[in-house]
């Protein structure tokens, strides 16, 4: 077949406007993935599934309550065909669900130089439940949701294999598709008759999973019952008794009460995990550090690759000009900080004129956008003639469009009306917002949020500078991100994973304003030079106390900051210390936060050593595979008898920087070799009650057999600074195809 080397799964992609099958960020990351990927020529193939009626259309009652449509789209209308085999035969897939066939023909789009197949079960063979299993992103109940994701994972790794496709790695965007790790399984068991233990061994040493969510309830949780109707005989196609096979899918694999988890399968099936920002990778490491229960959380195997946008899509057109006059090769190479730096050379002026033509665009726009709405609704000619009129071109314009979930607290500005009726109806400083976001469809406090902008936005004085556009898609963003001067973005921090219309904003050099979560925690600069922070990364407990306080910083910055710096105007009526900040983003933030840069961070971390781990298990009938699966048995089964003992040091207590401290112990190996294992010292200074307040490890060397399975091991530490100052030993698991060490949850730490 073609060797392709990855295979990218998602639930939903937002590519453009005309495709529509996303609800919000993650689907746009995953188009802006496979953008990147096109590219720069990665080879790399796409899964998802083609929604009759995609996500929701907004509208709004006249009281201001979000109401949902779903129009279907006309495939014929779409940029796709259908995907076709080496033979020129239509593919289609089936599953098995509870004992009938769910069937799916299966599209193919292209983006780029990237094919994304997509599978949709609007057949007539189908029963009319199974017809709707591809009608709505995110619709339906539970049940709805796991046929989905049987059809997402299990029926995209068929149709691959029926176009012909190999995979070397798959790439699991969020736990949605996890059981495609499962169905390699299976595959790998029945064509290469490999062991179950040899298949999960191959299988996760190519497998790549990105966990986008830092709350429990954005996890996908199914109930035992659930999982034996549909999954029992799934089971024992893997040669596993149904509760091992729920072990994989739980965090405490002994409580038989607890729900499969879409997240933890996809931990225990990838050997290379990831958030999305580095302080996503931080709440993850936390949030998971039950599945390895004896990792301290800071060797939990979840690391972080933050994400990017494409910046090609994004820049307006207008912008993109001024780019390509001065900046040079920026579609081709936007991760290079070089080419960002020459933002510098682009005289203030044009740049500024640049900026404001693109508000006024951006005015126009909304005006248009209100008065189709109103229309709509049957409004008359006065009403109409207000739409006409909303905003002002030359005022400061502040930006706020995304899900309305609500830890994104969209209501932070009503949190002090009074003062933001202020700021809305002063004459001589004039700003305004403009707001745009669903809320989803079960999400009635979102849905209240929206509705109390609403309100404020028909009030007499207000609704000249703020305004609340329906139906928020691709194109609204898209405008927004180009025309605003400010960004505006407080998530209740850590709840947001990274956020990716800041860099959107950015790339067109509209300035951030937001809490110190997702991104911004780790693009934002003290000195308030590339945009400002609302506090300072605090995480309270009393969340109303948090709201308040963070409203009032908020209004703080609004008025003392911002208004100030905005209309500070010197010579040809130019805002030079904003004109100064927006150089300064583009330079600093330009070349880091996009896509290009992402994915070459993921080839380098994730689909290389992934891809060789690969190659190296299939060699020779998949030799390595089944050896790695007999070492991972025998290690399992001796870890438990393994001990340290008589840890001896040449030192004093308190000890003396720049002197190295001996350390030697007595390791029992219960047959292992010291090839098998790595015994390190884990070392650090310590706080009065004796905890490690930062830790290093430093590995230690076997220097003689002392018979019976013990072994003599030394190592040397450099105590970091004087003062208190701890050590333990631990043995960790160590095999030339085990790319970390700490994968597996196998610790040995002597017993003190």
């Amino acid at each position: 077949g073609r060797n392709m080397a990855v295979a990218y799964f998602s639930l939903e992609y937002g590519i453009a406007m005309c495709l529509p099958i996303y609800s919000g960020g993650l689907g746009v990351l995953a188009g802006d993935h496979l953008k990147s990927a096109s590219d720069l020529n990665v080879p790399l193939v796409a899964v998802g599934l083609l929604y009759r009626e995609g996500y929701f259309r907004q509208y709004m009652t006249p009281d201001g309550w979000q109401q949902e449509r779903y129009p279907d789209h006309d495939f014929e209308q779409l940029p796709i065909k259908p995907a076709q085999d080496d033979l020129g035969n239509q593919v289609r897939v089936c599953v098995d669900i509870a004992g009938q066939n769910l069937c799916a023909r299966v599209w193919e789009a292209r983006v780029g130089k990237v094919s994304l197949y997509l599978l949709d079960t609007n057949l007539p063979d189908n029963s009319p439940e199974f017809r709707q299993v591809t009608a709505r992103l995110y619709g339906g109940g539970l049940e709805m949701r796991l046929w989905q994701e049987i059809l997402l994972g299990i029926g995209g790794i068929k149709a691959l294999t029926q176009l012909g496709i190999e995979p070397m790695v798959i790439h699991m965007n969020e736990g949605h598709s996890a059981f495609a790790g499962l169905e390699r399984i299976r595959v790998y068991m029945q064509d290469h008759g490999l062991s179950f233990e040899a298949a999960t061994e191959l299988t996760a040493s190519s497998s790549v999973f990105t966990t986008h969510t830092p709350v429990p309830a954005g996890n996908d949780r199914f109930p035992p019952e659930l999982m034996q109707k549909y999954f029992e005989g799934y089971a024992a196609k893997l040669g596993l008794a149904f509760k091992v096979f729920m072990a994989l899918g739980r965090e405490d694999q002994r409580d038989d009460g607890e729900q499969f988890c879409m997240t933890v399968l996809a931990l225990r099936l990838s050997r290379f995990n990831n958030g999305v920002s580095k302080l996503h990778g931080k709440v993850s490491r936390a949030m998971w550090r039950k599945v390895w229960p004896l990792n301290p959380v800071e060797d939990v195997p979840i690391g972080s690759i933050t994400n990017g946008i494409h910046a090609a899509t994004w820049v307006a057109t207008d912008m993109s000009i001024l780019f390509d006059r001065y900046l040079g090769n920026w579609r081709e190479d936007p991760d290079c900080a070089r080419i960002w730096d020459q933002a510098e050379s682009i005289p203030d002026s044009e740049l500024w004129r640049t900026h404001e033509r693109l508000r006024e665009r951006l005015v126009d726009f909304v005006r248009k956008r209100l008065r189709s709405q109103l229309l709509e609704k049957g409004a008359r000619q006065k009403e109409l003639q207000i739409a006409d009129e909303v905003l002002d071109p030359q005022a400061l314009t502040i930006g706020f469009a995304r899900r309305f979930a609500t830890y994104k607290r969209a209501n932070l500005l009503l949190m002090d009306k009074e003062r933001l009726v202020k700021l809305l109806t002063d004459p001589k400083r004039r700003v305004q917002f403009i707001f745009a976001g669903k809320a989803h469809p079960n999400d009635n406090e979102g849905k209240k949020i929206i509705q109390e902008l609403q309100q404020l936005c028909r009030r007499e004085d207000c609704r000249a500078s703020m305004v609340f556009l329906e139906d928020y898609d691709v194109k609204i963003a898209s405008r927004m991100v180009q025309g605003c001067d400010v960004w505006l973005n407080n998530p209740r921090r850590p709840l947001e994973a990274c956020g990716t219309s800041g860099m959107k904003a950015m790339s067109n050099g509209v300035l951030q304003i937001s809490t110190l979560d997702g991104w911004w925690d780790e693009a934002y600069r003290a000195d308030n030079s590339l945009g400002w922070a609302i506090g300072r990364g605090e995480e309270y407990e009393d969340l109303a106390y948090q709201d308040f306080v963070e409203s009032q910083t908020l209004f703080n910055l609004l008025e003392n900051d911002i208004l100030v710096e905005f209309y500070d105007r010197g010579r040809g009526n130019l805002p030079r210390t904003w004109i100064r900040k927006m150089k300064s983003a583009l330079r600093q933030l330009g070349p880091v936060f996009n896509s290009h840069r992402m994915v070459e961070e993921y080839v380098d971390k994730a689909y290389l050593p992934s891809c060789r781990n690969y190659v190296s298990l299939v060699q020779d009938e998949f030799r390595a595979a089944k050896d790695l699966a007999e070492w991972r048995t025998r290690l399992m089964t001796r870890w438990s008898n393994l001990a340290i003992a008589d840890i001896r040091t040449e030192t004093h207590a308190t000890v003396f920087v720049e002197e190295p401290i001996l350390v030697e112990a007595r390791v029992h190996l219960d047959g292992l070799s010291p090839s098998d294992v790595r015994v390190e010292i884990y070392h650090g200074p310590v706080s009065q009650d004796s905890a490690f307040t930062s830790r290093r490890t430093t590995l230690m060397t076997p220097e003689k057999e002392l018979g019976d399975g013990w072994h003599l091991y030394r190592g040397e530490v450099m105590p970091p600074e004087a003062g208190r100052f701890g050590f333990t030993v631990r043995i960790l698991p160590h095999h030339p195809l085990l790319l970390d060490s700490h994968a597996l949850g196998l610790i040995h730490w002597a017993t003190v």
